[in-house]
């Protein structure tokens, strides 16, 4: 049953029982309109309460009906006849009241909610506005610079907020059906509070708009949902409720159909199925009660203060007494630092430190369940560790190697029980960033796979299984867009149009800054390692920059120079020289934003092509989530495999042969070329 309607004397309780998120699909908006004719047609019937099943307030939109032409009733009518009813009526919110579940609240004469519930419209995450009177009423009920926070960021807030700005009216300690009830009890009878449609906005200071829309445009960068909904909340704070109704309406219909939308939804269905993977259906991960790393460094910090976060106790090992007193500290810097920027309390801070031991001993490991090992990128010293791993740890503890681009099957040699050793290839700094690369290697039991998929959902990362190669997903994509980066100069582009161009298209930075930032003697490090194995890696000007000791900001120049103590990139004579000796009597053009784009992306989507063929990756949306997730590839493009798709692959193939026929770019793959003619990677091209 999606509503039932049961009574407690004059008080009716109408629950939504539609799991997992009681969405709002269309049986339950028509049983949403008969509950509210049936309750005004009974006198009995003083106040009612909206309660849901289950876990969760209504959490929003159905997901099975995105992307389809929305069917009658159409929620904003299923709202209208909520404020309208005879009766009044109580939202009672736990979980989430988020997106449509929330304008559903605010058609309701009041609202209450446990101190755990959380509130929000999250639609311009989703390339959309809200659609049924978020940006309308949220303005007339808390004010217009409260509702552009809540519209335009998409993020949600927790019920204390949600009180001070008054779209709560009362937080409810213990059991909310009994205070629910309660409330609505001694509301009943009484004069309801104006509808919020009636209700006029606050007027704002002159300039405001102004100012707002200048700061939205900055977060949103390019894309096209938090300007359009600021456009909708600002309309409705200067016009008549349905004229601003018609006009946000038109606004979510006309971006529900746009190519960010698609993008977005693409993304969101991926990362909903990411943790879950179909091929560990059924495949029970092992328990996950306490975590050790080996290594305090970087990477190593950042993964204990990671599993801190997520509640497991953590010992950090490191070699000797004085390398695990600066690998404590390491990790009590990042908490240190996350205090300071109010993320979280001080006193969270010190219970999270509580809950790490630090030590030279390995043989604390003796009962631990899981073991990352996060020492430096070198065979000999990860085998080493894991040499010791093996004599301590239990025979069931689920052992990890965080690496880049070693071959975990290569670390792995030696280890007692091999089945519970996979790779984890964190990215950095690893309590920030999502992306996590799930490899297992060929004696990986299928348990100690779904164990790191588990770890992910603790963490609340997004998890990809990536198959052995160079590189992994990731990396070894990153290989290409360093070569075409570099392909592009010797043909006429500088560093700095690539940089811009790559920054136009959506990315947070160019692959030129990048390196500065993150240092050009990693990918020199990579291609000697590829030397070695008898590969060519392109890299001409890179690697006489490493040559001359310009590493990037570190040194104080890489592919620009920088002013001492400053981290301002600027253009460099001493690598333009560079780059015109390594350019002799090569052609030159003139290259356009787009076609510089289109020369560094279009080449990784070959290349990802060329890694699904192998299985090193399972789905075109794994490697999409790779990007956007580890990369700052931009999410409103959907990944590079979407945003391929999205561009025509037909039209891909004929960029890349003619970047072919100036020795710009790998030609198409066979398994490009076939997707192309499928009509899409989905179509079965690999």
């Amino acid at each position: 049953m999606t509503v039932t309607i049961a009574r407690e004397g004059r008080i009716a309780v109408v629950t939504v029982d539609n799991p997992p998120v009681n969405a709002l699909s269309k049986a339950l908006r028509q049983a949403l309109v008969e509950a509210v004719a049936a309750l005004d047609a009974d006198a009995a019937v003083e106040a009612v309460v909206l309660a849901c099943a289950g876990r969760t307030f209504i959490a929003g939109a159905d997901v099975n009906e995105f992307g389809r032409p929305p069917e009658p009733p159409h929620l904003p009518d299923v709202v209208a006849a909520i404020e309208a009813a005879q009766k009044p009526w109580v939202a009672a919110i736990h979980g989430s009241a988020l997106g449509g579940g929330l304008e559903v609240a605010l058609g309701c004469a009041w609202r209450v909610a446990v101190p755990s519930a959380s509130l929000g419209l999250p639609e311009v995450k989703l390339g959309l506005v809200p659609g049924a009177g978020g940006t309308v009423r949220l303005p007339r009920l808390i004010g217009p610079a409260a509702a552009v926070d809540l519209v335009t960021g998409g993020n949600p807030v927790g019920a204390k907020k949600a009180q001070e700005l008054g779209l709560v009216d009362a937080i409810i300690d213990g059991d909310l059906s009994a205070g629910a009830v309660a409330f609505a009890e001694e509301i009943a009878g009484k004069p309801a509070p104006q509808p919020i449609s009636a209700r006029d906005v606050v007027p704002v200071e002159a300039g405001f708009w102004e100012a707002v829309e200048k700061s939205v445009a900055a977060k949103a960068k390019r894309e096209a949902a938090p300007l359009r909904a600021l456009a909708s909340v600002r309309n409705a704070c200067g016009t008549d409720f349905a004229s601003a109704m018609a006009f946000e309406r038109a606004t979510f219909l006309d971006l529900r159909g746009s190519e960010q939308a698609a993008a977005l939804r693409h993304v969101f269905f991926a990362e909903r199925a990411a943790p879950r993977p179909p091929e560990l259906a059924g495949v029970s991960p092992l328990p996950l009660r306490s975590a050790a790393v080996v290594g305090g460094g970087t990477m190593g910090a950042g993964i204990a203060a990671a599993l801190r976060d997520a509640g497991l106790p953590v010992v950090l090992i490191e070699r000797d007494a004085a390398a695990v007193e600066r690998g404590i500290a390491n990790v009590r810097s990042i908490f240190d630092g996350s205090v300071k920027r109010g993320r979280i309390a001080a006193e969270t801070a010190a219970e999270r430190m509580a809950g790490l031991t630090g030590s030279d001993d390995y043989g604390l490991l003796a009962d631990t369940d899981l073991v990352i090992e996060a020492v430096f990128e070198d065979l000999a010293v990860k085998r080493a560790v894991f040499e010791k791993l093996s004599e301590v740890c239990r025979a069931d503890a689920v052992l990890a190697t965080n690496t880049s681009y070693l071959d975990p099957q290569a670390i792995s040699e030696g280890i007692a029980r091999p089945e519970r050793f996979l790779g984890l290839h964190f990215f950095s700094p690893a309590h920030v960033m999502k992306l996590l690369e799930i490899v297992p290697t060929d004696k990986t039991a299928p348990e100690t796979l779904a164990t790191g998929f588990s770890l992910a959902r603790l963490l609340k990362k997004i998890p990809v299984r990536a198959g052995i190669c160079d590189g992994f997903i990731g990396n070894r994509i990153l290989k290409v867009t360093r070569a075409q980066a570099e392909r592009l100069l010797l043909s006429g582009a500088t560093p700095s149009a690539v940089d811009a161009a790559l920054r136009a298209f959506g990315l947070p930075m160019g692959p030129f800054e990048a390196q500065d930032l993150g240092g050009l003697d990693i990918a020199a490090f990579q291609r000697k390692a590829a030397r070695e194995r008898g590969e060519t890696p392109f890299a001409p000007v890179a690697e006489r920059l490493c040559a001359l000791n310009r590493l990037g900001q570190k040194t104080g120049g890489g592919w620009y120079d920088y002013a001492p103590g400053e981290r301002t990139p600027r253009p460099s004579d001493a690598v333009a020289a560079i780059i015109a000796e390594e350019a002799a009597g090569r052609p030159q053009r003139d290259w356009s934003e787009a076609e510089i784009a289109d020369a560094i992306v279009l080449p990784m989507v070959n290349e990802a092509v060329r890694i699904l063929g192998e299985g090193v990756a399972l789905r075109p949306a794994d490697i999409d989530l790779v990007k956007i997730h580890g990369y700052g590839f931009p999410r409103w493009r959907g990944g590079p495999m979407h945003h391929a798709e999205a561009q025509g692959l037909a039209e891909v193939v004929a960029v890349l042969e003619r970047l072919a026929a100036e020795g710009l770019a790998d030609p198409p793959s066979g398994g490009l070329r076939r997707a192309a003619e499928a009509g899409g990677f989905s179509a079965g091209g690999r």
